[in-house]
């Protein structure tokens, strides 16, 4: 199962949350009838246990256990330090 785990990347939008940040993910999906490209965001809340990422972060996120209600994402990694 750990193999299987989906993992995303986005940018850290808050880290206001202690041990947490959230995450926009951005999507491009076309339009099923029309055919323009659209681009599509979603937020995810995703644990970060050293409190190390800052806002504007490139983060990998990777699919975990439900820590929370809205919590089941941890940070895998810091892809580019965002200012």
């Amino acid at each position: 199962m750990r193999g299987q785990r989906k993992r995303l990347t986005g940018r850290v939008a808050s880290d206001k949350m202690d041990k947490t940040v959230v995450v926009e993910v951005e999507r491009l999906q076309r339009h099923r009838l029309y055919g323009k490209v659209l681009k599509r965001t979603k937020k995810y809340m995703a644990h970060d246990e050293k409190n190390a990422c800052r806002i504007g972060d490139l983060v990998r996120i990777v699919e975990s256990r439900p820590l929370s209600r809205r919590k089941h994402w941890v940070v895998e990694e810091i892809i580019e330090a965002g200012g």
